[in-house]
């Protein structure tokens, strides 16, 4: 029973030695999401932006939206049916459409800076996004440390968003 325990906790042992240097590299998971919300009502363009980023001129619709960032800026987003409303104000022609070719993440932090707090936002290179809404988003960011709140946002670019993590 003795060797069986001793066994045991060297399998443990080693399968954590080999487990380590790649989650390591990885970072520690800070935020893993199943959900985001597409821009629509008071979001919508210029008037609301949130962490300095605007809304797109259009409301937009989500299937589904999902990902994780780690301590070490990897960041995988994926998005499912993110295309314009499929109702007004959207023109009739381009409901439930993606017109864009390419998407952005966005991580949006908060960080102390002179003994007030900043807001930093860094961007992922594009993305291609299908006519469906359809992407996946992948890359390494330099995020700044501490990395207070993030928000990850979805868009045709580093200011504006179609999708935001939340409900």
């Amino acid at each position: 029973m003795k060797r069986l325990f001793v066994l045991l906790v060297g399998m443990i042992v080693g399968v954590g030695l080999t487990v380590s240097p790649a989650a390591a590299s990885n970072g520690q998971k800070i935020l893993s999401f199943h959900t985001m919300v597409a821009v629509s009502g008071p979001f919508v363009g210029s008037t609301n932006p949130i962490r300095g980023i605007n809304g797109g001129g259009l409301p937009w619709q989500i299937d589904e939206g999902k990902g994780q960032l780690s301590t070490s800026g990897r960041l995988e987003v994926k998005v499912r049916g993110l295309v314009l409303l499929e109702a007004a104000p959207v023109p009739e022609a381009l409901q439930g459409t993606n017109p864009v070719a390419n998407f952005q993440a966005v991580v949006s932090c908060l960080t102390p800076t002179d003994g007030g707090v900043t807001t930093v936002n860094v961007a992922t290179a594009p993305s291609p996004a299908s006519p469906s809404g359809d992407a996946k988003i992948m890359a390494n960011l330099d995020l700044p440390s501490p990395c207070f709140a993030p928000i990850v946002f979805v868009g045709p670019s580093a200011t504006a968003w179609f999708a935001t993590t939340g409900l």
